[in-house]
């Protein structure tokens, strides 16, 4: 829980003299709402349940000298930040006032297991199936602890322990420990955290020249978003502003049946990696088809200056990078100019991944009973235009592409039924029967608040 590079500025930068947004706080904001992970890293997350509201509070208020404001984790001293969020059921227990309470979005008051079947989890992505306590009311805070080493990991991470052993009213419920795989990418093998919008105001160039930053507001509430209006500010505006929603899931990746199926329909080892980048939309490496559409380029692939400076106007046929691939459907960039329905700065999203357990051994093509995957974090100001939308329309629909019937096919919500189709000349291949590769095995939506609302919530009485 990539946007802002070292260096960037500590203080709001004053964009006003440029016609730009309101400048952002960025002493109020959380770490984890701006900023991406480091590299290596290692982190830890943690679910707390709130028992007495009055040890909640006093923990909060002991957790705030652990946040750094929104800065980089690169900067001399720190070694590790943690970033707190709340579930509804927490700001309920924690006793913020009804009316309060009903001022946020209606997809957070539900929660994300009460809006399972409308996102595409279902099946053994259902929340029958999901970790204990995921998608409960049991589940209130939510930590997350990320630092560049295990040392400075361990010692942030025992200071919030030690904050919450003191409060016996506070119990921890549940705990996913990750870290960066040594190739440094995902369970599935692919470089990760390409692609992240550039937030207008945060005081760093786009690395995507053909996209202009995105207005803050669609990210951090209280700013004008790119409608020109503002995301509902959850009241009174001192907890609201300065905060972000924050979809937190657990994601269990399928690592051996994703390898097996590319042995099976490939011929050779380098078209079992063309394959996965046609699914991808990258190279393992992180180079994109739309870039290098014949072979891997790992020197692109490590470029951030070049890996993400492309579109797909081009491209509209998908004959170099497939309009179903994974990294295409949840950013269409430039594909869908020409469709005046469709705004894809309106649903662009900051992604966190985090890796856990072990990796699988190269070469093997059977599943060990490990249990492997991604901590996938959203932070955005509108759940349903932004993750939602995006969960469901883009990834788990084909209709957008023209292809009804497919879906997503590293992420799709899958029965094992959807095709991929890869355009080519002189006739398109069709994969048939995509195999489910991920399985959700829990999550939450939470809102991560600015520094001020922390110590609202800290002096709450009931």
């Amino acid at each position: 829980m990539s946007t802002l590079p070292p260096g960037s500025v500590h203080g709001p930068v004053d964009t006003t003299a440029t016609g730009m947004s309101p400048a952002l706080e960025i002493d109020d904001i959380q770490s984890g709402a701006l900023h991406e992970r480091p590299s290596p890293y290692v982190g830890t997350y943690l679910l707390l349940k709130v028992h007495e509201p009055a040890d909640g509070r006093e923990l909060i208020r002991r957790l705030i000298p652990l946040l750094q404001p929104g800065r980089e984790l690169t900067e001399p001293g720190l070694g590790a930040w943690l970033t707190v969020a709340f579930t509804y059921e927490g700001l309920k227990v924690l006793g913020v006032p009804q009316d309060s309470l009903d001022s946020f979005a209606p997809e957070f008051q539900q929660g994300m297991a009460a809006r399972a079947a409308e996102i595409g989890d279902v099946g053994a992505n259902s929340p029958e199936h999901w970790e204990k306590p995921l998608g409960t009311s049991d589940v209130h805070i939510a930590l997350a602890a990320l630092s560049p080493d295990a040392a400075h990991l361990d010692a942030v991470v025992d200071r919030a322990r030690r904050a919450q052993e003191q409060m016996p009213g506070v119990e921890v419920v549940w705990r996913q420990d990750c870290y960066q795989l040594p190739t440094g990418r995902t369970s599935f093998g692919f470089k990760d955290g390409i692609g992240q919008p550039t937030v207008e105001g945060a005081g760093t160039p786009p690395t995507n020249r053909g996209e202009l930053p995105i207005k803050a507001g669609e990210f951090i509430l209280g700013y004008p978003d790119e409608t020109g209006g503002m995301a509902p500010v959850p009241t009174p505006d001192v907890l609201g502003r300065n905060g972000t929603y924050i979809v937190f899931r657990k994601l269990h990746t399928r690592v051996a049946a994703y390898r097996q199926y590319l042995h099976d329909k490939a011929r050779t080892r380098e078209e079992e990696a063309l394959l996965g980048a046609k699914m991808v939309g990258r190279w393992q490496s992180g180079a994109p088809l739309a870039l290098a559409p014949d072979e891997d380029d790992p020197a692109l692939g490590a470029d951030p200056a070049r890996n993400n400076d492309f579109g797909y106007a081009t491209d509209l046929r998908g004959f170099t990078c497939p309009a179903g691939s994974h990294a295409r459907r949840a950013n269409p960039r430039d594909s869908l100019d020409h469709e005046n329905s469709v705004d894809v700065r309106l649903h662009r999203m900051i992604r966190r991944g985090t890796s856990y357990g072990p990796p699988l051994p190269d070469g093997v093509l059977e599943d060990d009973g490990e249990d492997r995957g991604i901590i996938f974090v959203f932070a955005g100001a509108h759940l349903k235009r932004q993750f939602e939308f995006v969960k469901t329309q883009w990834l788990n629909d084909g209709i957008f592409i023209g292809a009804p019937d497919e879906k997503d096919p590293l992420v799709g919500a899958t029965d094992g039924s959807s095709p991929f189709t890869i355009p080519q000349h002189p006739i398109r291949r069709r994969l048939p029967d995509v195999p489910p590769f991920v399985v959700t095995r829990g999550g939450e939506y939470c809102f991560a608040p600015g520094l001020r609302a922390l110590r609202w919530l800290a002096d709450l009485t009931t």
